[in-house]
């Protein structure tokens, strides 16, 4: 897989993760713990995908 389609995939998982964020904020049965994970993978991937754009510029 090349960096272009590993970034391309992140910012689809990313996307996907920022639907369930607002739909779980949008939920009062929710649970805190389950936003904060959800935030946590979405941040994570945030950091990865600027990981791969910084490796690419140099």
């Amino acid at each position: 897989m090349t960096i272009q389609a590993h970034l391309e995939s992140l910012q689809k998982k990313h996307g996907a993760l920022e639907e369930k964020l607002h739909d779980a904020l949008a939920s009062p049965s929710i649970d805190d713990r389950h936003i904060a994970e959800l935030k946590r993978l979405k941040l994570r991937l945030k950091d990865e995908m600027e990981r791969l754009r910084a490796s690419t510029r140099h």
